[in-house]
């Protein structure tokens, strides 16, 4: 088993994270020890943030607030008052135009059934995760695309509403994924911040992804401080070469 405290520590220094890596564990078998929600969730994408705080298992009953979640994570929508919500929640949502019929086989939905979903600090973590989560804004997601694209050659999708669906979209291909949120998480969520984003990297290759962030992640701090130099010597009127402003880059960092 991974040292998933090691990589844990490694992303959050390298990225210089505000929120824990959230590991997501699909499982047919809830771990021992770990609870179920102390209170409802308004939505399934709330056991993200408190899975940062600390770890927790998760059965269908406990997403019911949320229909789409629930399609999205391949839950049997058990009672007619959950199909109900989800027929009432497409209706609003192609009557607005807002996922129109035709989208609705597009959205990502786990191949599996999730029988039970647990969410735990990275660091922590009962179980291995199917799934990573990141919260992460503009300039952490540079270096998350520049290590995602090295060790899983391509350009990661960015998705769109729902939030949720960033998971099965990672699980099912094997593959990293964006999710630039949805309005619905946004107002569930205290951490997705109009300048924060989610990411969904596969847990199986979670270690080469946390090497890869971490000396990029380096590399665009050494980098910056090149650029900042060369900008600062072009206002003031120099036209240095790059052999020279690396001298300069080297003695500002001594």
């Amino acid at each position: 088993m991974s040292d998933y405290s090691l990589i844990a520590e490694t992303l959050m220094e390298s990225l210089r994270l505000r929120v824990a890596p959230v590991a997501v564990c699909l499982t047919d078998k809830p771990p021992q020890g770990v609870s179920g929600p102390s209170k409802p969730a308004a939505a399934g994408c709330v056991f993200w943030e408190w899975g940062a705080r600390g770890a927790l298992v998760t059965s269908p009953k406990d997403h019911s607030n949320c229909a789409v979640g629930m399609f999205t994570h391949h839950m049997p929508l058990a009672t007619p008052s959950q199909q109900e919500n989800l027929n009432d929640s497409l209706k609003v949502f192609a009557d607005l135009g807002y996922v129109r019929p035709e989208d609705i086989p597009g959205i990502p939905v786990l191949k599996d059934e999730a029988k039970y979903v647990v969410y735990a600090p990275l660091a922590s973590t009962p179980l291995p995760p199917s799934t990573v989560l990141l919260f992460a804004n503009s300039r952490q997601s540079l270096a998350i695309t520049e290590a995602v694209q090295q060790v899983e050659p391509g350009v990661p999708p960015a998705l769109g509403r729902p939030a949720c669906a960033v998971i099965p979209q990672a699980v099912n291909t094997g593959k990293p994924a964006l999710s630039l949120g949805c309005c619905g998480a946004r107002a569930y969520l205290d951490v997705l911040t109009d300048d924060f984003a989610l990411w969904a990297l596969p847990g199986p290759r979670i270690a080469d992804y946390a090497e890869r962030i971490k000396v990029l992640a380096n590399a665009n701090n050494i980098l910056t401080k090149f650029h900042e130099l060369r900008r600062s010597d072009v206002e003031a009127g120099q036209s240095p070469s790059v052999k020279e402003s690396l001298v300069r880059l080297e003695k500002a960092s001594s």
